[in-house]
């Protein structure tokens, strides 16, 4: 049997701290040889579980004690905009785990928490499209990667979103059991809203780009992702100064405006692969990468996957 513990933080996101049963219960009901124990500790100083509503009152069967014999500790972050230094045991507790050979994920702010262990120096992680640059300058020593969902450095995992925590379950679920069994979980736990993922990504950025007045220059991006876009071309189209345009994309999309580029390329190089049988090195060139493979460089980073593996695994 493995161990997942997740570490309750105060104020966590409620749904951070049920995802992973909801996951691994899942796995088990549908692959009745699978076997895990998904354990909620709570770390020094929780109350009551966040979340978009009234904060939620949970009592953890366990507290720091049940990370000692985990297979997986899973961090949510904290309650509030960002996470400040862990108290000292919680450090202390994480940094045991990962020296017994334990992975150890955080999902959004947790990365602050896994941060200040020390573990992540050296290595690529991310955090939420709010909290990138906060990351990069608190702790220069670990390669922030801005536009990923979730990153995959050795033992360690970091995913962004309001998704994050799914991403992270299913990708260890991956590591354990395989593709076909977290392919077939995810399919039982979001079938019912993978249609309308593409539509509804589409109506968050109309949103944003109509409240910056970007929107002719978002639609402008997307039309020449083929060509070598620069910062200053995109200035020139939006009719204002490298600096201003560069504060307007990190106020309204998180991302500054080449991040926002390299997300779009991203996003339809994974919509070509999806619909079409063009060669990934035509989805290369027709998404504006400089090679096969700094495509494909981009796409494991953003994804954890190959463009092959991608495109086959949404080939129906």
């Amino acid at each position: 049997m493995s161990v997942i513990a997740v570490l309750a933080l105060d104020g966590a996101p409620g749904q951070h701290l049920t995802t992973p049963g909801l996951v691994f219960g899942t796995a088990c009901r549908e692959h009745p040889g699978l076997s895990y124990e998904v354990r909620l500790c709570a770390a020094p100083g929780f109350r009551a579980a966040g979340g978009p509503g009234p904060a939620l009152p949970v009592r953890p069967p366990h507290g720091l004690e049940g990370l000692a014999d985990a297979d997986v500790v899973l961090v949510p972050g904290p309650g509030g905009r960002q996470a400040g230094r862990p108290p000292e045991d919680v450090v202390a507790a994480l940094r045991a785990a990962a020296g017994r050979g334990s992975r150890l994920a955080a999902v959004g702010t947790g990365t602050f928490t896994l941060a200040a262990t020390g573990l992540l120096d050296g290595r690529r992680a991310t955090t939420g499209w709010r909290h990138v640059e906060e990351l990069a300058a608190r702790y220069p020593r670990i390669d922030v990667d801005p536009a990923g969902t979730a990153v995959e450095d050795g033992p360690f995992c970091t995913a962004a979103g309001v998704f994050g925590g799914l991403d992270v379950c299913l990708r260890l679920l991956a590591r354990d059991h395989g593709r076909h069994v977290a392919g077939q979980t995810s399919r039982e736990l979001i079938t019912p809203l993978h249609g309308d993922a593409d539509s509804v990504q589409e109506a968050i950025d109309r949103e944003v780009a109509e409240s910056a007045g970007l929107d002719p220059t978002l639609r402008w991006i997307g039309a020449h992702l083929h060509l070598p876009l620069t910062l200053p071309e995109i200035a020139a189209h939006a009719g204002t100064s490298v600096s201003s345009v560069t504060r307007r994309f990190r106020a309204h999309t998180g991302l500054s405006p080449l991040q926002y580029v390299l997300r779009a390329r991203l996003h339809e190089a994974m919509r070509l692969l999806r619909e079409t049988d063009t060669p990934v090195e035509g989805v290369a060139a027709a998404t504006g990468f400089t090679s096969p493979a700094a495509l494909r460089h981009h796409f494991r980073a953003l994804t954890g996957t190959t463009p092959r593996d991608y495109r086959r695994a949404h080939t129906p």
